[in-house]
């Protein structure tokens, strides 16, 4: 059944993602919104969007596109805004897409706060709700999810899960992101919300950003943190950036036990030498991943991004072709846009809950939050709360 849908937040990352939705065939109809509309005229005045978006489906503030009939909204706004802004779509009867993380926040009791407050209002409203957490469509974590499936694992024992991005990571330089975020009107009511948690004496940390590194062993081993053990290393130079940011750490380091039994260590560091990183390896008694290899007791195998991709459905696949600007039109974060599109654009028209609903969004998140609590306690192990799974 073909959908109508909202985009929601039209900066440089959420403009990466308009032109796969605008071209999915079950997408009948694309409404655009945004704070500044410079930004909507960017797609409004394009004639390949013409025969799926109509003047009238412009809009300045989620207050107005909440009130319109649109089936979904995809909302790829500021980070601390997640989390409010979808519930608020839901109570008006969308269904929505994140973008991740859950939210942004320094306190770590209101973070998983709003992870509850989603939770109780899918389950109240009906409403599917998705996070478009990237590592979930990576060719890698694909793969063994197919691995997984067939039992070539066997029982799992460990995995690691690393998001390695250093403040000055020449490809994504976090300095720059937040001066541009903060360029923002949304990011302007930000600095000053930020500054009353200093205020209060809130610390902040990576793994309140988690779910790059946390989601990939989860996913594939269908598994939950149940308890965590961690520890940070605080930047030694005075780089202003950590503190303007209100971090405790520049890098966390965290041990899980995991629901299933094994031992999961995730890092996420932002102050290291080393080119950005964001992988995981996962390891059972039968066989194992890491780096781009199948691992038995016998041999490695390597793999190529084309073999450890899943396929997407030919109509889906031409008509991501018909929009890239480029050769790859899979998009960034290792080619799982166009697979984060097709799954909530493919669950809203079939009525289904996605891969990644809001109980497991909410595990990932939890499980960076706890670790961030350990981390700032010493080391101390601490239990990781669970919403359980999804119903059905």
């Amino acid at each position: 059944m073909p959908i109508s849908l909202g985009l929601v937040g039209l900066g440089a990352f959420g403009s990466s993602f308009a032109d796969l939705f605008m071209s999915h065939p079950l997408v009948e109809r694309i409404a655009l919104c945004d704070r500044e509309p410079e930004r909507v005229a960017r797609f409004a005045v394009r004639p390949d969007w013409q025969r799926k978006f109509h003047p009238r489906d412009a809009y300045t503030s989620l207050d107005e596109i909440c009130r319109s009939d649109l089936d979904a909204l995809v909302i790829i706004t500021q980070p601390w805004l997640h989390a409010p802004q979808c519930i608020q779509a839901m109570e008006a009867g969308k269904h929505v897409y994140s973008a991740v993380p859950v939210i942004s926040l320094p306190d770590g009791d209101e973070i998983l706060d709003w992870c509850d407050r989603l939770v109780e209002t899918c389950t109240r409203t009906g409403q599917l709700y998705m996070l478009g957490e990237t590592t979930i469509y990576r060719p890698q974590t694909m793969h063994c999810r197919r691995r997984a499936a067939a039992g070539d694992f066997g029982d799992f024992v460990y995995a690691e899960g690393e998001y390695f991005h250093d403040v000055d990571e020449p490809r994504s330089n976090l300095r720059h992101v937040q001066e541009r975020r903060q360029a923002s009107q949304a990011g302007r009511e930000w600095i000053a919300l930020r500054e009353a948690y200093k205020r209060r004496g809130v610390v902040s940390g990576p793994m309140h950003y988690p779910t790059h590194s946390t989601s990939g062993p989860m996913s594939v081993m269908r598994a939950h943190a149940v308890k965590v053990c961690a520890w940070g290393y605080a930047n030694r130079t005075g780089d202003p950036y950590y503190a303007e940011h209100g971090d405790a750490f520049s890098n966390e380091t965290a041990l899980f036990q995991m629901s299933n039994g094994a031992t999961m260590r995730i890092c996420e560091h932002r102050e290291i030498g080393l080119p950005g990183r964001e992988i995981f390896r996962v390891y059972g008694t039968q066989g194992s991943f890491e780096n781009d290899h199948w691992c038995n007791k016998e041999q490695r195998t390597p793999l190529s991004v084309a073999e450890m991709r899943d396929p997407l459905p030919p109509e889906v696949e031409e008509a991501f072709r018909s929009v890239s600007k480029t050769s790859d039109f899979y998009g960034g974060h290792g080619g799982s846009h166009a697979y984060l599109v097709h799954e909530f654009v493919e669950a809203v028209a079939q009525g289904r809950q996605s891969a990644i609903n809001v109980w497991e969004a909410v595990r990932y998140m939890a499980a960076g939050v706890m670790a961030h609590k350990s981390a700032l306690a010493g080391g101390e192990v601490l239990a990781v709360p669970d919403w359980g799974d999804a119903p059905g």
